[in-house]
């Protein structure tokens, strides 16, 4: 099939990425100068396991270009992939998505028939409001052309982008009409039936069984997406209150969370206690579930309380450290990690970037370090005084306390009695429970994790 793919960021890259190494013509879209530069060069503009690899072995079935309208004219199906930022009162901002299908439909000629997929995360009548846009365009250039739309939402999780497109737990379709539906099969077919040859990077998962289709209305598939994300981040808030009260009794919240997990009705995914959630699904998609939830005067207390929840670890965290150094004002605190989970350089909603603002704005003196994150964060974080250590070890030099905040397989090989000898006070607060605490207590630091 050929495919046009809209926005090159996770979802769209790693959509237009498999699709091609599954046998599929694909044209990406990308407006951005600096990231389609890359990309026609064969690199990646995002850090992300195997894509830069597939890349450049799909280049003969791949190209990229910024102009939508040329790249839809021959195509069966159009992904439309781009970001849907949260507006004020956390409502999803369709201006992108919106504007990609009126470019789509000025691309598309009479008589051929297009399928127009809508892989952002939007809210609900996402569909309708499309097909609107779509048809008005085709009446004011006078073109009558078949046009069908469709929800696919992605389930797709940083670092694992192209690996849950490749090997996903299921498929979700949502449409009106069956020549939409039978679209998505045929693109599909090759992951639904796993008939394709696994990428040397990316072996099949051993024991993984064959992806089930999902056919729904547009509005139910929309719904899906938002309430997966809404449950994973409950889970996650979930166990976060468990840890706050686990704390209070002397309990251990790894041992309550692995006791719990081990019931398949609950299961140990999304058990970890530590700062809470961050990026770029998680609070965005929440916050559009309880915008959506207003439309219509319906209450979300639940959804409201994850939120609470996951806003309170920030805060908690810092008290900790307050417990032990009394005052803040004036002491200087390393952070380890920056990006909201590890394996990625995104920084969009990270717990790290909310401890550094909320331990400057108590007076004190802030480190930081990341394996891959710190250029974004410069950025990020440029108006703040904050302080850049090219390794842990550098970072560690006269700080009155660390906070372990993203939980790099990289930290887990530290010297952990070099570190506590270069700093001033040796105090660990470790936000994701990533380390032994007896470890940690034998090289010579104050240890304090979450929920134990």
């Amino acid at each position: 099939m050929h495919i046009t793919v809209v926005g090159m960021g996770y979802v769209g890259l790693a959509a237009a990425v498999a699709f091609s190494y599954i046998g599929h013509h694909v044209i990406g879209v990308e407006k951005d100068p600096q990231k389609l530069k890359l990309l026609q060069e064969g690199e990646s503009p995002i850090l992300e396991p195997g894509i830069e690899e597939l890349l450049n072995q799909c280049k003969e079935r791949l190209s990229f270009t910024d102009n939508t309208a040329q790249a839809v004219s021959d195509s069966d199906i159009i992904m439309i992939a781009v970001g849907t930022p949260p507006k004020e009162n956390g409502e999803a901002d369709l201006c992108y998505v919106e504007e990609a299908a009126r470019q789509a439909a000025m691309g598309m000629v009479s008589g051929a028939t297009y399928v127009i997929v809508i892989k952002s995360t939007v809210p609900i009548g996402t569909n309708r409001r499309v097909m609107h846009i779509i048809n008005k365009t085709l009446a004011e250039r006078g073109v009558k052309a078949n046009v069908y739309v469709a929800s696919n939402p992605e389930f797709l999780r940083q670092a694992m982008a192209l690996k849950d497109t490749l090997y996903p737990d299921r498929i979700v379709v949502g449409a009106e009409t069956t020549e939409a539906i039978e679209a998505l099969q045929r693109l599909y077919r090759p992951i639904l039936e796993q008939s394709f040859i696994p990428p040397l990077s990316l072996p099949r998962p051993e024991g993984y069984s064959l992806p089930p289709l999902v056919t729904t209305d547009p509005t139910s598939a929309e719904m899906i997406k938002y309430a997966a994300n809404a449950f994973l981040a409950l889970k996650i808030s979930f166990i976060n209150e468990i840890a706050g009260l686990c704390e209070k009794v002397g309990a251990d919240v790894k041992d309550v969370a692995r006791g719990i997990g081990l019931d398949p009705r609950i299961g140990p995914r999304f058990l970890q206690a530590g700062l809470g959630w961050g990026g770029s699904c998680f609070p965005k998609d929440t916050a559009a579930l309880l915008a959506i939830a207003a439309e219509y005067g319906y209450t979300m207390p639940i959804i409201e309380a994850a939120r609470a929840v996951n806003a309170r670890q920030r805060t908690l965290v810092v008290e900790k450290l307050q417990s032990v150094l009394k005052i803040l004002r004036g002491r200087v605190i390393g952070i380890l990690g920056l990006a909201f989970k590890p394996g990625t350089d995104d920084i969009r909603e990270s717990p790290a970037l909310d401890l550094v603002r909320i331990l400057i704005e108590r007076g004190a003196h802030v480190k930081v370090h990341d394996p891959v994150a710190m250029p974004k964060v410069r950025l990020t974080l440029k108006e703040l005084p904050v302080d850049y250590a090219d390794d842990p070890y550098t970072l560690a030099e006269g700080c009155d306390a660390l906070i372990l905040a993203t939980e790099w397989e990289t930290y887990r090989n530290l010297d952990l009695a070099l570190l506590a000898r270069r700093m001033n006070q040796p105090v660990l607060v470790d936000g994701r429970n990533f380390f032994d605490p007896e470890q940690v207590r034998r090289a010579g630091f104050i240890y304090m994790g979450v929920g134990r």
